[in-house]
């Protein structure tokens, strides 16, 4: 089953279309599905004296409200257009959180058919019962959440019109950036054995490793964040891969879909060539006479495994041979 890679831009634009362009830019040639980024209105997002979050307030002007930070990050709805057109000339797909109702109906509007809800939301029910009632594909985040929120989130969803089959829940860990040790990738393999949904995973650890590790064990949706540069100044940049490691990631993650196979243990066409030169036949320990007996003493296995097999040891002790051989000589039977 081919992963969707979602080569979450957010708001690593700056407010700036051009950069916004370039990530799409990033993301096209990387290999990515689909490229996100986040849409909101500050003022309906946030109160005005709303704080940063801790990892904010370390990437950004220590001064300003959250309100005043995301202000710089809206994309206007003119700016959503010019991206979709950037997309379609990229080939590769436009998909936007939407962090508000009214973004939610921009968006909807807009032509999108897939719909995410961040971690933030999971516990907003007049936002989620707006999404269900879209009937569209969802994708639940699950970032700072219990399974108790999260099978409300998926029964608020379902009662409002979206069957949980077109429902796929991101295990996620809302950190930035995220520790190895609170990640708990083996969620993943719970939530889908609660809740009988397809599982991804939001990955905002440093690195590629979790998101390759999360894909082997099953995750059908990678989501991540990826800049121009972690050096440039903005919430989220430096949790994210820069160019060069989101392809890197994508190329792996493309890798382990086809080692992952079909779980049909098998002889494989690579390995048929090795059977005869890694196995091992029955040969002549010692020189044997026509009419001697095989024993524990004149036989041994060696390689190739072009002769009689050594499973066959059993029925072969004990058996008079039927011609001569030589030191190191396969056997060919009695």
């Amino acid at each position: 089953m081919k992963t969707l890679i979602i080569a979450e831009a957010g708001v690593n634009h700056n407010g700036d279309i051009d950069i916004a362009k370039k990530l799409i830019d990033i993301a096209a040639e990387a290999g990515a599905d689909l490229i996100k980024f986040q849409t909101f209105n500050a003022n309906l997002l946030v109160t005005e004296g709303a704080l940063k979050a801790d990892y904010q307030i370390l990437a950004s002007d220590t001064t300003e409200s959250q309100q005043t930070m995301l202000r710089k990050l809206e994309l206007t709805e003119a700016m959503h257009h010019e991206l979709i057109n950037h997309c379609i000339l990229r080939e590769i797909k436009f998909f936007s959180t939407g962090f508000d109702i009214e973004s939610i109906d921009m968006l909807a509007n807009l032509g999108q058919e897939l719909f995410k809800i961040p971690s933030g939301e999971i516990t907003n029910l007049p936002y989620l019962r707006h999404i269900g009632q879209l009937e569209k594909n969802v994708i639940l985040s699950t970032g700072m959440s219990s399974m108790n929120e999260i099978e409300s989130a998926i029964h608020i969803l379902e009662e409002s019109g979206t069957p949980r089959s077109r429902i796929t829940v991101l295990h996620c860990t809302s950190a930035y950036p995220a520790p190895p040790l609170d990640v708990n990738l083996l969620a993943i393999l719970s939530i889908r054995n609660k809740f009988g949904v397809e599982v991804g995973y939001s990955d905002h650890t440093l690195g590629i490793e979790i998101s390759l590790a999360a894909v082997a064990l099953g995750a059908t949706v990678i989501e991540k964040h990826f800049t121009l540069d972690r050096t440039l100044p903005g919430p989220d940049h430096k949790a994210s891969l820069e160019p060069s490691e989101l392809k890197q990631m994508i190329i792996g993650i493309r890798k382990i879909e086809q080692a992952l196979g079909d779980g049909n243990k098998r002889v494989m066409p690579s390995e048929i060539g090795n059977q005869k030169t890694a196995r091992k036949s029955i040969v002549a320990k010692l020189d044997i006479k026509a009419g001697q007996v095989f024993t524990e003493e004149n036989l041994t296995t060696k390689r190739p495994g072009a002769g009689v097999s050594p499973m066959e040891w059993n029925n072969l002790i004990g058996k008079k041979s039927s011609r001569n051989y030589q030191v190191d000589e396969l056997i060919d039977g009695v």
